[in-house]
């Protein structure tokens, strides 16, 4: 019992150090929101509701720089297809009632499934999961209101103190570990040229879905590989 407590307070730390590291990006999308014109309880809204960093991200980015709600909506659910895979790891230290997994399945995020499936146990996987996915809704959340109410209209004041610099730098945290992958690196390479290509003749949002469909040129590599 004294081990499991240990391994479950180690787990506590790790989540709440987590959340804490996210929360600089809750205040820059809390600013983002006041950019894109949308209201605090629209920006709470959308932190609580929808809960996925950079699909919030990408998804106002293209509100505020003018695209439409479709285009919005289609960068967000396109940044959010890999909650899918982390269903599929996470199912079997989630089982429930459906109720249960509805809840649960709203903190499926990077974070809390990266503290989860690093657990051994099921039991530790769900505790660890849980901790850290509430940990990065707490503080995302509060962040959130904080970058909505308190810094809005401050634009000054948020380059000043390189607020904005995070929502560049949370992407590339993101994208960054997986350019180890060859497959991963030409990917983003076409995806890259795609959207460089497309912005100055469509509407804002239409080159980063478009950068998406890069995926595609994967397996015709890969073909065209097996035969040299």
């Amino acid at each position: 019992m004294a081990e499991l407590g240990t391994l479950r307070r180690k787990i506590r730390i790790q989540a709440i150090s987590i959340g804490l590291a996210v929360a600089p990006f809750g205040v820059a999308f809390g600013a983002l929101c006041t950019e894109a014109g949308l209201g605090a309880w629209e920006a709470l809204g959308f932190s609580s509701l929808v809960f996925g960093g950079s699909s919030q991200f990408a998804a106002v980015t293209v509100l505020a720089e003018g695209g439409t709600v479709i285009a919005a909506v289609i960068a967000g659910l396109l940044l959010n297809l890999r909650s899918l895979a982390f269903g599929v790891a996470m199912a079997p230290s989630l089982q429930g009632s459906f109720l249960w997994r509805a809840l649960t399945s709203q903190l499926m995020i990077d974070e809390a499934t990266a503290v989860g499936s690093a657990q051994e146990s099921h039991s530790l996987r769900r505790y660890g999961y849980i901790w850290a996915g509430l940990s990065v809704f707490v503080f995302w959340n509060f962040m959130t209101w904080v970058g909505v109410t308190l810094l809005s209209g401050t634009g000054s004041l948020i380059e000043d103190l390189g607020i904005d610099a995070t929502i560049p730098a949370a992407f590339l945290g993101l994208v960054w570990p997986k350019l180890s992958s060859k497959d991963h690196r030409i990917i983003a390479g076409i995806g890259a040229a795609l959207a460089f290509l497309l912005v100055p003749f469509v509407p804002p949002g239409i080159p980063v879905i478009a950068a998406a469909s890069a995926v595609l040129f994967l397996r015709p590599w890969e073909k065209r590989g097996s035969h040299e």
